[in-house]
């Protein structure tokens, strides 16, 4: 699951309809869980409650079917205001105290919110107890430039290290949840043993591969963002906002990587299907083709969180305004932000809608019965 900010509530849609394909909403169809940014929230949550699949699934809507922004960073006008005056002060003095704020926004009440709903213990007695086999959350590290999958898993599990990227078997706890969601420059960074780290999908150069190390044959991946769109070149004569440029740079840490990784997945596994199983022995590769099946969202998240900004809480939507991120254009911004639930229920609704419009393919990839309709 990749990261997004409240994006992230299209996957809840997805898993809720997966749930409800499931012969017994019980085991959980997934034994390698892995997750970046706030789709690391999802995931760690499926895994503390994965000896319960339905279970799971029921806590993370009711989660982000009632989520306000509130929940996730502070919102409130005082808080607010504290940022600004500080931010103010670093602009206008920062020279002579050397103190610069950390971030945009204050996302103490995440840390409050993920401690009393998550009980991280239980990650590891679904693994002794067969329910789960790994899980991992990626974060990036603001020193070392790496790409770090921080993973709780089966013994058999060697640590991986490749080039910008590598592995660290650890208890997870919500410090890495904090650090995999930090999103540049709107939440601070955290620090884990000796670095700080921020949000996961920052120079995540294969996002499928933490699965892929982890052991998995068949990967389900699901997008925050349209794939293979078409006729995006517009003619655009008004110059571009600052909340336009911003969410167009997130775009490009978020969702374009994974779609990249996706196109290189697909076409190795061409490669590998043109050579014959001999002679991959005989070269001595160590390569297999990996199954995937992606679900991504049939409507622009943009657009939505445009029609659905008013729900921000006053102070938000006056700093996003400020910078144009109330105008259409500049939805791609507050898609991040709106941990709202005019807007998460909508985007949970689209993922419902669209994984049931592929439900065939899903029952299949997941070798699945179909489950009994209820009259």
């Amino acid at each position: 699951m990749s990261g997004g900010g409240a994006r992230a509530a299209y996957q809840v849609g997805v898993l809720s309809a997966v749930r409800d394909l499931l012969p017994d909403t019980r085991i959980n169809p997934f034994p390698i869980l892995c997750g970046t940014s706030a789709g690391a929230i999802n995931a760690v949550s499926l895994g503390v409650y994965s000896e319960d699949f339905g279970d799971a699934v029921d806590n993370l809507l009711y989660i982000w079917r009632n989520f306000h922004a509130g929940q996730v960073y502070r919102a409130d006008n005082l808080g607010l205001a504290r940022t600004g005056m500080r931010w103010l002060m670093a602009l206008m003095f920062g020279w002579a105290v050397d103190r610069y704020p950390k971030s945009l926004l204050d996302n103490t009440p995440l840390r409050e919110l993920l401690t009393e709903r998550l009980d991280f213990s239980r990650i590891q007695r679904a693994i002794d107890r067969g329910a789960l086999y790994a899980l991992s959350v990626t974060a990036s590290g603001y020193t070392s430039g790496d790409s770090v999958a921080f993973f709780e898993g089966g013994e058999d599990i060697e640590p991986w290290k490749r080039m910008q990227r590598a592995a660290s078997r650890t208890p997870l706890k919500v410090e890495h949840l904090l650090a995999s969601s930090a999103l540049p420059f709107i939440f601070p960074a955290t620090k884990i043993n000796r670095e700080y780290f921020g949000d996961g999908s920052m120079r995540q150069l294969a996002p499928i591969s933490p699965a892929v190390h982890l052991g998995a044959e068949r990967i389900f991946i699901i997008g925050v963002s349209r794939m293979n769109e078409k006729d995006q070149r517009r003619r655009g004569d008004i110059y571009p906002s600052l909340a336009q440029v911003a969410g167009h740079a997130l775009a490009s840490i978020f969702l374009d990587q994974l779609m990249i990784d996706i196109e290189q997945l697909q076409r190795v596994n061409d490669i590998l299907g043109r050579v014959p199983d001999r002679v991959m022995a005989e070269m001595g590769l160590p390569l297999r083709p990996i199954e995937t099946l992606v679900i991504a969202p049939s409507e622009r998240l943009d657009d939505i969180a445009a029609r659905h900004v008013d729900a921000l809480p006053f102070g938000i939507r006056t700093l996003l305004g400020g910078i144009g991120g109330t105008k259409r254009a500049g939805g791609g911004l507050a898609s991040y932000l709106l941990f709202e639930k005019p807007y998460t229920r909508a985007l949970i609704d689209l993922g419902y809608r669209d994984t049931m419009a592929r439900a065939a393919d899903v029952v299949s990839f997941l070798g699945l019965k179909p489950a009994p309709i209820t009259p």
